[in-house]
């Protein structure tokens, strides 16, 4: 007895170390290992690490894990040696049911660079499982009558075991009235029937005890047994028989509780009472069976009365019994097969096996970003799934293994433009109709230096009053950059350059935190109007990145200069000499007094005033032209000698004001040579008729090419404002291609000097002035061009105006007009 005990220990022993060796293959990046169930817990399966290529010191560097597609961790892994070790004690039964084949599929991880790797656990089966009947004693009860050759079917037994360790034969004990059938199912299971081999006597032996044993196939047998009690009964000797032995009906998962699935029928040849039947669920039904579905007991129609869930079970199979009322009741057996027919109830699930990191935006297309696992419970299309996604982001899904996919880039990435991508995940299987399952995922994209600041105007214009205390804040420039953190830091500078010599950073200085730009002295309108500062913005990034602008500075006029007399002309003295006739009538032009302003604008308008006089009721002058006229006929009682004291007043703010004095002697018998222009006036009137009509065609026809040349430059920015910041100025690498390209256009028609005033040159140099001068007057009018002066020197360019002033109403008196003065202003 001990031999046998000591020789099965030693069988049990080679049959564990011959399954425990890890059978494992390698087909592309996958591993496979082969292990019996009920294993040890700490039990070594394979050397993960080993076979996979990474040394020990990989394991934690490179962080080496395993994860399960099923909820229960079964293995874990060894970080030391990198061994994969029983978790949890694995019953092969629980695991797969009876299926043929149970394998564990493992996902295993390792980051830096981030791999994947499918594992496959196959679970072999022991025979850990004897047969077992659901009831230990089962009560038959045969009519005496019963014919040999009657078959009573027996209960089968159930074996959780597969393959050759599952149920294989029935044996019944040795008896004189009954032998054992074995009846083989579609599925290959053997169901035990009891045969009645001899005609039952119930006065000889009415009770027959039986013992039914179910034997297994693996080695060492297993076996499991149930008693059988046959009463035998007298009278009702027919039993119900089913159409059919075996009923098989598909059923969709989806049908509703109470939908009618079937309809069993049974006859049954007695008559009256013993002819009725009822049917119900065979003796040994499970409860699960009995819940899911019912059946009428008068008319055999089975329904469902549960929802059905194809993957929870795929089929099911049970016994009807058909029972007479006969005394003793006689009994009929049909075997229901329901095959539950998959519905695509069931949706795809995503799970992120790997959780993105945030990516460099100047990641090369390819980088991988997560690994993702899809799944569908139901089956054959209705469980083959896609994953896509959408296509407005720079990612695409890269498939690896069987339902697993890598998100990479696909495209350069911009984190200016999308700072963070919520990618949506869509998996849809192949049903009809296909459900559909959606994930979002979050991935950040990091910041490089790749954008330069950018100015929020690529030119600034700056207007400052001249004479401005030194310190003061000329404007402030900005510039954004679009990266982050201290590739968006700026620091502002001024670039150097001269301006008459000096350079710039003399004039004005800049915040570097701020742009505010502050001046370094006061300014000067005369001597200085415009100048221009080229301002850079340079941000923190490695390597630093830079933009510049330019700011142009515009001096404003202040009302800091006085009227200037320039006729009566300095050089005669500060009195004025004027002689006149006495027989002067009223109106009598005596003189003109003519002064110039050297600032702009209102500050140069001037105006004339008779201050004192000898005799305030004998002169007037005019507030605008500063002619001096009689106001009366001169008598004989006025005096000889008449001072006037004439006062000249700008309009700037404060007001600015001069004097000019003009003595006017009175003679008697003093004649002008105006005379003689009046006795030919007859002749010049038709000569400024023409004079006229040529003024004003000559001026209709510089009107019309100036609005020509206007349209044309207007054109020519509008097209040249697509390409760079500004229309009117256009830069080459050497500088400016044109100095006289900026032209300022100044009409002065106030003062007492009508004249257009056309500035030209660099911005950044002294502009050039060409000025068109009209002076017409009461007496004598012409016509004088000034040639091309510089702005600051324009008294040269007084001196050569006539003492006469225009009046207001820029009229010719065409009737004083000499022949000779003019032909001389036409010519």
């Amino acid at each position: 007895m001990r031999t046998q005990i000591g020789r099965k220990v030693l069988f049990f022993q080679a049959l564990w170390l011959f399954c425990f060796g890890a059978l494992w293959n390698r087909t592309g990046a996958q591993l496979r290992y082969t292990i019996p169930e009920e294993l040890k817990e700490g039990s070594v399966v394979g050397n993960i690490a080993k076979d996979l290529g990474f040394g020990v010191s990989e394991i934690s560097e490179r962080k080496l894990r395993v994860a399960s597609d099923s909820g229960k961790q079964y293995f874990s892994l060894d970080l030391r040696n990198g061994e994969l070790i029983v978790k949890d004690v694995i019953d092969r039964e629980d695991l797969c049911e009876q299926s043929a084949s149970c394998v564990l599929p493992l996902q295993i991880i390792i980051e830096d660079p981030l791999q994947f790797y499918r594992v496959e656990v196959e679970i072999q089966d022991i025979n850990d499982n004897s047969p077992r009947f659901l009831s230990g004693t089962n009560i038959l009860d045969v009519a005496e009558s019963t014919p040999t050759g009657a078959k009573f079917r027996l209960e089968p037994a159930q074996d959780p075991d597969v393959g050759s360790n599952a149920l294989r034969t029935y044996t019944l004990s040795k008896n004189d009235y009954f032998v054992l059938n074995l009846k083989n199912n579609k599925d290959g299971r053997k169901v035990p029937e009891l045969v009645l081999e001899k005609l039952l006597d119930r006065e000889k032996q009415p009770i027959h005890q039986l013992t039914l044993t179910a034997i297994d196939g693996g080695n060492p047998v297993r076996s499991g047994s149930t008693e059988i009690t046959v009463r035998v009964l007298d009278a009702n000797d027919n039993a119900p028989i089913f159409e059919k032995d075996l009923y098989e009906i598909k059923v969709m998962e989806n049908c509703a509780p109470g939908t009618l699935i079937l309809t069993v029928k049974a006859i049954d040849l007695d008559e009256g009472i013993n002819s009725q039947i009822q049917y119900s669920f065979g003796a040994h039904t499970s409860e699960i069976i009995q819940n899911l579905f019912t059946i009428n007991p008068d008319t055999g129609e089975v329904s469902v009365s549960k929802n059905l869930d194809y993957e929870s079970s795929k089929s099911f199979e049970f016994d009807i019994r058909a029972k007479d009322k006969g005394t003793p009741a006689m009994e009929g057996h049909c075997r229901v097969q329901v095959v539950v027919v998959d519905v695509n109830d069931n949706a795809p699930e995503i799970t992120i096996a790997s959780s993105p990191k945030p990516v460099r935006e100047d990641a090369p297309a390819g980088t991988m970003v997560a690994l993702i696992n899809v799944k569908d419970l139901d089956s054959g299309e209705n469980g083959n799934v896609t994953l896509t996604t959408s296509t407005n982001h720079p990612f695409k899904l890269k498939p690896t293994f069987s339902n697993h996919y890598a998100l990479v880039t696909d495209a350069k990435l911009d984190r200016e433009q999308f700072p963070e991508y919520n990618i949506e995940l869509k998996a849809a299987d192949s049903g009809s109709p296909p459900l559909l399952t959606s994930k979002f995922v979050r991935i950040y994209i990091l910041d490089v230096n790749d954008n330069p600041p950018i100015f929020s105007m690529p030119v600034y214009s700056v207007y400052v009053k001249e004479n401005c205390a030194p310190g003061s804040i000329l404007s402030s420039v900005s510039a954004t950059d679009l990266d982050t953190g201290e590739n968006a830091k700026i620091t502002y500078s001024v670039l150097d350059s001269k301006k008459q010599d000096m350079p710039v950073s003399s004039y004005v200085y800049i915040n570097s935190d701020n742009g505010s730009i502050y001046t370094m002295h006061s300014f000067d309108y005369e001597k200085m109007k415009v100048f221009q500062i080229q301002v850079q913005a340079k941000d923190h990034g490695s390597p630093s990145l830079s933009s510049n602008a330019t700011v142009h500075v515009f001096i404003l006029d202040q009302n800091d200069n006085a009227p200037a007399v320039i006729y009566p002309s300095a050089v005669l003295g500060s009195v004025s000499h004027q002689r006149m006739p006495r027989s002067a009538k009223a109106g009598h032009l005596v003189t003109k007094v003519t002064a110039v302003d050297a600032d702009s604008g209102h500050n140069a308008w001037i105006s004339y005033r008779l201050a004192e006089a000898t005799d305030a009721s004998l002169f007037s002058v005019n507030l605008h032209t500063g002619e001096v006229r009689t106001k009366r006929s001169v008598s004989e009682q006025d005096d000889s000698s008449q001072r006037l004291l004439i006062e000249i007043k700008d309009n700037g703010e404060p007001v600015q004001s001069t004097t000019v004095t003009v003595d006017v002697l009175i003679e008697d018998g003093f004649h002008e040579p105006v005379s003689d222009y009046r006795k030919k006036s007859a002749e010049i009137s038709k000569k400024s008729g023409k004079i006229t009509l040529y003024l004003i065609i000559s001026l209709a026809s510089v009107s019309l090419l100036c609005l020509m040349t206007f349209f044309i430059l207007l054109v020519k920015c509008a097209r040249g404002s697509r390409g760079s910041s500004s229309c009117c100025i256009r830069r080459s690498e050497s500088g400016y291609k044109n100095p006289n390209r900026n032209l300022q256009i100044q009409l002065n028609t106030d003062g007492p000097i009508k004249y257009v005033e056309v500035l030209g040159g660099d911005i950044m140099s002294q502009s050039q002035s060409f000025g068109s001068y009209l002076s017409p007057m009461s007496e004598f009018s012409d016509f004088t061009l000034v040639k091309p002066s510089s702005t600051t020197d324009f008294t040269d360019t007084l001196n050569v105006l006539d003492a006469s002033l225009p009046d207001s109403t820029w009229k010719f008196e065409s009737q004083q007009l000499h022949s000779t003065v003019m032909q001389s202003t036409l010519s």
